[in-house]
């Protein structure tokens, strides 16, 4: 499976393209993540928004190691294709994954669990 889908990229690209004359900015888009991604013999998940126009391997999203610290930041996608855990198996795309608020909001919640919670319960 591809990390990400043609239309997943096409929308981070766009996103990105917005951000990035309101970055720095208190108009800055919080937007909704357009895909998950999570190591499937691993606690790592990242929820991403937005690749940067200018360096198209660079995603920002909220990114989770499975250590207990989510945080906001930035990741490099070629290292994303690149990592197996410890079983050896691939990142991989949410496929089922359809978010329901802000990256700011997922943020705030993985926060306070320790981890990124994207279930519906």
């Amino acid at each position: 499976m591809q990390l990400l889908d043609p239309a997943s990229l096409a929308q981070l690209l766009a996103n990105g393209n917005a951000q990035k004359p309101l970055k720095g900015t208190e108009q800055e888009i919080d937007f909704q993540p357009v895909v998950k991604l999570f190591a499937p013999d691993g606690g790592a998940t990242w929820l991403l928004t937005e690749i940067d126009p200018d360096a198209p391997e660079i995603a920002f999203g909220l990114c989770d190691l499975g250590l207990g610290a989510p945080e906001l930041g930035y990741v490099d996608l070629a290292d994303l294709r690149r990592a197996r855990g410890r079983l050896g198996l691939p990142i991989e795309r949410d496929r089922y994954f359809r978010p329901d608020k802000t990256l700011s909001a997922y943020a705030d919640a993985a926060r306070r669990a320790g981890r990124i919670w994207t279930d519906m319960i």
